[in-house]
């Protein structure tokens, strides 16, 4: 198994050991002090010689912070220097995957050979989120297809 993972960040442990991270905020807590414990899970995870840090998409849940993985990696990556970070995992139907494809070049080109795509197919979340993201099974919207008045 070990054979089969890539790049030159590699943890310590004899079994290659990973953190799933939804970034939760618990009760009475923000989702600043949320993504401020998921840097630290992050730095404590390289530190015990995890593998790697997985964050998962999640939207309009107010227990949860990670709404967007890609910013969150980015986040971490700054403040961890061998630990691999993944996406467990962005959800293609909520993201146009030219997007999703150039935001994860650049992580991997600000933490080279530390970032993984993780993809999924679930909506991941409500269906008035999945509308307010654009997610729909009979609209295909384009850019020229905004509406010609906006509300006022």
């Amino acid at each position: 198994m070990t054979d089969a993972i890539r790049g030159e960040a590699r943890g310590t442990a004899p079994v290659p050991l990973s953190v799933l991270d939804l970034v939760t905020v618990g009760s009475g807590r923000t989702a600043t002090e949320a993504l401020a414990t998921s840097v630290e899970l992050s730095r404590l995870a390289e530190r015990r010689g995890f593998h790697r840090h997985w964050v998962a998409e999640h939207h309009s849940m107010p227990g949860v912070a990670s709404s967007s993985p890609a910013v969150i990696l980015s986040h971490l990556a700054a403040h961890t220097r061998r630990i691999r970070l993944g996406s467990g995992g962005v959800m293609l139907p909520n993201h146009a995957p030219l997007v999703v494809a150039e935001q994860f070049g650049t992580l991997e080109a600000f933490a080279p050979g530390r970032i993984d795509l993780g993809l999924g197919r679930a909506p991941g979340t409500d269906g008035a989120t999945a509308a307010a993201l654009r997610r729909t099974d009979t609209l295909n919207e384009g850019a020229d297809d905004f509406p010609s008045s906006w509300p006022s």
